[in-house]
């Protein structure tokens, strides 16, 4: 459902499948698990466009709202637009900002310098 690496000491977590409504709570569970053995590593989530469902992206923003609560810095990264819009617009609403990226190599440089 997802894998992971670090790069440039940021955490690049990738969500490869969209859970399901049943398994949404797993994989926020598992992010959040990762964010918080990797921590203060700033954090990059790619959703592969297999994963592009309703279930990921909630999922992905309550670790979003993890992140926040312990001032670690998140972004997410898609190929969709439509997708984007709808991270940013909820994401916005829940605490910090969440940035939002077309881009992997975008994110990873990004977070990279925010955390330097």
């Amino acid at each position: 459902m997802l894998s992971y690496r670090l790069e440039h000491e940021v955490l690049v977590i990738t969500v490869e499948r969209d859970p399901g409504i049943g398994g949404r709570a797993g994989l926020a569970s598992r992010i959040t698990d990762l964010v918080d053995a990797h921590r203060p590593s700033p954090v990059v989530v790619v959703i592969d466009d297999r994963a592009a469902g309703s279930a990921a992206v909630s999922a992905v923003l309550r670790a979003h709202q993890f992140c926040a609560r312990l001032g670690i810095l998140m972004s997410v990264v898609t190929h969709s637009a439509p997708l984007r819009r709808l991270l940013e617009a909820d994401g916005s609403t829940r605490g910090p900002r969440l940035v939002v990226h077309a881009r992997t190599d975008t994110a990873i440089a990004g977070s990279f310098a925010a955390a330097a």
